[in-house]
C-alpha cells in the first residue's frame, strides 16, 4: 500500500468493523483499509478504546488491512492519546471538526500520520466547500467526499454520491480523494470520470459491504472490489 502522495494502485476501505471475524472477512475479501469508529456517540459499530487497541492489533496481523480511526471527536490530545494508544497511522475527521484539529493533530501526531478529512456533500453542493483551502493548509492528506442523508446524518447513510454534485469541486482539490456515499459493485458506471480523475485514491464503502443482517459479506465486499478494480482485486480471483 502506497502513501497518499505516492499513490498507484486504488484502495477500498471498508467502514465499521467491531470483531476480529470482521478483519479475517475483510482480508480475504481484497480491503486494503478499516474503519474503526471511536468517538461517535450513539454509533452502531462505536468502539471503546480497549477494543479499538485490540481490533488495530487485529487489522495489522492480517499483514493486509491498515486500520483507521474514524471519529467525530474535535479534542486534538484526546485524539493524539488514543492514536498512541493504538498505534493507528491514520484518522478520519468524519464530523465537521474544523481546519484548526487538522492543524492541531500535524503538530502533535507522528511524522507517518495520515489525516483523512471528510467533506460532505448534499444536493446543494459540498458544506464545507469554503474551508477547503483552509484544510489542505492544515494539513490533511487526502479528503473523503461523502453523502449527507436527508434527514442530516453523516456517514453510513447508504445513500449515493452523484457524480455531478461534486463536479465543479474536485477540480478545485489539491489533494488525493476517496469517493463514499452508497458505493456498491452495481454502481462503477455511474461514476466515469472521478473513477478517472488523476485525484481519486479509492472508495470506502459500509451498506453495500453487508448482508441482510448487518454482518460483514466476504462475497459482497470481493465483487466490490473486482468492479472497481481496486489494489487487492487481483488476489480475490486469485
Amino acid at each position: 500500500m502506497t502513501s497518499p502522495a505516492g499513490r498507484q494502485e486504488i484502495l477500498l476501505k471498508t467502514c465499521g468493523a467491531t470483531s476480529a471475524a470482521d478483519m479475517d472477512v475483510l482480508a480475504a475479501a481484497g480491503a486494503d483499509l478499516v474503519g474503526l469508529w471511536h468517538g461517535i456517540p450513539g454509533g452502531p459499530a462505536e468502539l471503546d478504546v480497549d477494543t479499538l487497541v485490540e481490533l488495530a492489533a487485529a487489522a495489522r496481523a492480517t499483514g493486509v488491512l491498515e486500520p483507521v480511526l474514524v471519529t467525530f471527536l474535535s479534542d486534538v490530545d484526546r485524539l493524539g492519546d488514543v492514536l498512541a494508544r493504538s498505534g493507528i497511522d491514520w484518522v478520519q475527521l468524519h464530523a465537521y471538526q474544523s481546519p484548526l484539529v487538522v492543524k492541531g493533530l500535524r503538530q502533535k501526531g507522528h511524522s507517518g500520520l495520515k489525516v483523512v478529512k471528510v467533506l460532505h456533500v448534499d444536493d446543494g453542493g459540498c458544506v464545507e466547500r469554503r474551508l477547503v483551502p483552509a484544510y489542505e493548509r492544515a494539513g490533511t492528506d487526502v479528503f473523503l467526499l461523502d453523502r449527507v442523508g436527508d434527514n442530516g446524518q453523516v456517514g453510513s447513510t447508504g445513500q449515493q454520491l452523484r457524480e455531478s454534485a461534486v463536479a465543479d469541486l474536485v477540480p478545485s482539490l489539491t489533494l488525493p480523494f476517496l469517493l463514499a456515499g452508497g458505493i456498491s459493485a452495481d454502481n462503477r458506471a455511474d461514476y466515469p470520470w472521478l473513477a478517472t480523475h488523476p485525484g481519486y485514491l479509492g472508495i470506502d464503502v459500509d451498506t453495500a459491504a453487508r448482508d441482510h443482517s448487518g454482518r460483514f459479506s466476504g462475497s459482497n465486499v470481493a465483487a466490490i472490489a473486482l468492479e472497481w478494480s481496486t489494489a487487492r482485486s487481483r488476489e480475490v480471483v486469485g
